[in-house]
């Protein structure tokens, strides 16, 4: 088993229906917990703010994740924040988890129309079926209401990526302290990228 484990959340562009004429859903937020697994804990806490190119934050983007057109305009461009996660967070080697599949589908999707290469390995967790399935629940939960069934706080704003990616590692190590590694752990291994 590998001793770290990456929790990834993204928050990107996005707007009350679909995207405005000639915009698209872009990265505007990677965050990122460094999860010790042998020691159950979380080590590391970071957050790379990245300016969209083909779209700006729209006013309800603002009221959900808190982040401003003028603090996306000072992060950096994808591929600096693509370079930084495998640099710096060894994301090309380490397993990694988020809450569903959106964060992963979002980056394979970035990458192919940006041209940018994916920065994270094949291993990927799905953290929100895993605890569906370890806790026998009939539907998918959202992180809050996940953190509601494990008894934990929500830290933090909901819908931003620092903070969510520190509550969804908050909601592995419950897993991993109360039900066994294989409990409906779905790792999603795609060599084809």
């Amino acid at each position: 088993m590998d001793q770290f484990l990456n929790v990834v959340d993204v928050e990107a562009t996005c707007w009350p229906g679909s995207p405005p004429p000639g915009m698209v859903s872009e990265i505007i937020e990677i965050g990122l917990t460094v999860v010790d697994l042998a020691a159950g804990e979380r080590v590391a806490r970071h957050g790379i703010v990245v300016k969209p190119v083909r779209s700006t934050v729209s006013p309800f983007c603002t009221e959900l994740t808190g982040l401003t057109q003028e603090e996306v305009d000072r992060g950096v461009p994808f591929a600096e924040a693509c370079r930084l996660l495998r640099a710096d967070h060894l994301s090309y080697a380490r397993p990694w988890a988020s809450w569903g599949d959106y964060d992963r589908k979002q980056f394979t999707r970035q990458c192919a129309t940006t041209g940018v290469r994916y920065p994270f390995s094949h291993d990927h967790t799905n953290a929100k079926l895993a605890f569906t399935q370890a806790h026998g629940l009939r539907k998918r939960p959202g992180m809050a209401q996940a953190l509601a069934i494990a008894g934990l706080p929500l830290d933090g704003r909901h819908h931003r990526g620092e903070d969510d990616a520190w509550n969804i590692a908050a909601l592995i190590l419950h897993l991993a302290s109360r039900f066994p590694p294989a409990a409906g752990a779905e790792r999603h291994q795609d060599r084809a990228r």
